[in-house]
């Protein structure tokens, strides 16, 4: 049976470029126009995949989204411009459900070529998620925010004993916030996250981050100083890199060249750089839900140097696709549900 695709824009542009690219997949497609056309038809019919525009006439994304999640879960893919505005809304649709993003026909900063083969493999990939996977938005965790509080960023990255780095892809955001808010105010450890994002929004990402957990948080920057307990969401578009100074100082740096990642920042960039610094028995590497195998190689080069990985395993990963891939190739030292990684994270000592 042919998997089923709405495709929801206001744009009669968009649209049609759209249906041009998902009908290469073979999959029967449907078209609304505004959010309140999207609800009607998604909550009386099933589909595979959703893709939804940000702002439209009558009923706008948002608002179509965090209804249904609520009556009908299914996986949205969210269309976004690159801008500030756009970002904002956007991790706000993750938070209520939605699954991943995409940009507009064209408009990602990689190109036109690569961002159409980047939405047809992430339809493609949403199409594959089990209902059962899909959390209804009024059952989702509440991360609540956090009263704002003068938060203590001193310290000396010369005190740094470990490291938590965690990578994630498609359906990841709303794991690294709930990771990140329990972590107690006292957490010793420098935590780098690498989720795959483009500049425009690991800024907003991190922001929202930074509102609910205790610890401080930064987009990451070049030459910024890795202090404990302290929380750094990889800045989109380079890798996130580490080097020691003469003064025994560790700092982050930005991986502008791509290499052959396909993601910039890579997760596999990520580990490989920490090992370059660190010891193994220092790191820990934590791999979450995503599409593809980004870093399950550097969590094979992590678990030989000895340090401490954990998997998540299938029965939570929303696309158990890059937590596999490391499980399989043997660099996982321990694949547990999702329920059972904060605790992990916030214990690791």
């Amino acid at each position: 049976m042919s998997k089923r695709v709405l495709i929801v824009d206001d744009s009669a542009l968009v649209r049609k470029q759209l249906r041009e690219l998902i009908e290469t997949l073979s999959f029967e497609i449907d078209l609304a126009k505004n959010g309140q056309e999207a609800i009607d038809k998604a909550t009386a019919e099933n589909y595979d995949v959703i893709t939804m525009d940000i702002n439209m006439p009558i009923l706008d994304g948002l608002s179509a989204v965090k209804v249904i999640m609520e009556k009908n879960p299914t996986p949205i893919l969210m269309i976004s411009s690159l801008t500030t505005e756009s970002a904002d809304t956007t991790i706000e649709a993750l938070e209520l459900g939605a699954i991943d993003y995409i940009g507009k026909p064209g408009t990602m900063n990689i190109g036109k070529v690569e961002n159409s083969e980047d939405i047809i493999r992430k339809v493609r990939s949403l199409s594959r998620i089990p209902k059962r996977r899909l959390r209804k938005s009024s059952r989702r965790p509440a991360v609540r925010e956090r009263p704002k509080v003068e938060k203590s960023t001193g310290g000396d990255s010369r005190d740094v004993k470990k490291v938590v780095m965690i990578g994630s892809s498609t359906g990841g955001p709303g794991l690294i916030e709930q990771i990140c808010a329990s972590l107690p105010r006292e957490y010793p450890h420098p935590v780098c996250v690498v989720q795959h994002m483009p500049a425009q929004f690991t800024a907003a990402f991190a922001g929202r981050i930074d509102r609910v957990s205790q610890l401080p948080v930064h987009e990451s920057a070049n030459n910024m100083e890795l202090l404990p307990g302290n929380i750094y969401i990889a800045k989109g578009g380079v890798h996130l890199h580490f080097a020691k100074k003469v003064s025994g100082k560790i700092v982050l740096r930005e991986g502008k060249d791509k290499k052959d990642q396909f993601f910039q920042p890579s997760v596999d960039e990520m580990f490989a750089s920490a090992l370059d610094i660190f010891s193994g028995e220092q790191l820990m590497g934590v791999l979450l839900t995503g599409i593809g195998d980004d870093g399950a190689d550097g969590m094979v080069a992590l678990k030989r140097a000895g340090a401490y990985t954990v998997g998540e395993s299938e029965e939570t990963a929303t696309v158990y696709g890059m937590p596999k891939e490391a499980f399989e190739r043997g660099g996982v030292v321990e694949q547990l549900p999702f329920s059972k990684i904060p605790k992990t994270v916030a214990t690791f000592r």
